[in-house]
């Protein structure tokens, strides 16, 4: 039998090695894959900022792939895409200091959160009033959404384009 003598050290980097997870699947952000329309059914993005830039409230603006456990690419209004930070906070609140996005989820008891990360069923949320949590969450597009997940508890219902 063979053991193995973790150091301090060795431990910090076994833990960290997989820092970022599992990335989400690539179908919950862009459709752009065979037999599939593009665009279509793809998270959408609520604001976003630019360092330096103003703020966009967007409509059509959304996710691409995924970079890190916070970092995404996402596809941006002027159709050009850049590498933006995933927060957790109401787009008015975003720093224009480094590329910073956000993407809003309706509660089953119709709260407004905005998502802190995803996973690929759940996402953590953090809400307009400070609260945070975890809630399983599904793709819809605005005003057919809110209502499938009346009945449903702890479903978020995020939009898409």
């Amino acid at each position: 039998m063979t053991t193995f003598n973790f150091t301090p050290l060795s431990f910090y980097f076994f833990i960290n090695i997989s820092s970022m997870g599992r990335p989400i699947k690539q179908t919950k952000m862009t459709t752009n894959y065979p037999g599939a329309s593009l665009r279509s059914g793809t998270i959408a993005v609520t604001g976003y900022r630019a360092s330096g830039g103003a703020l966009v409230s967007s409509t059509t603006a959304y996710i691409v792939s995924q970079r890190g456990s916070k970092l995404f690419n996402i596809h941006l209004e002027d159709s050009s895409e850049a590498v933006y930070e995933l927060k957790a906070v109401a787009p008015a609140s975003l720093a224009n200091t480094s590329n910073q996005f956000c993407v809003q989820i309706i509660l089953d008891d119709s709260t407004v959160a905005y998502v802190d990360k995803f996973h690929n069923r759940t996402i953590h949320y953090v809400t307009e009033a400070g609260n945070s949590g975890t809630c399983t969450y599904t793709l819809g597009a605005e005003g057919t959404d809110e209502q499938r997940n009346a009945t449903d508890s702890n479903i978020g219902s995020i939009d898409v384009i």
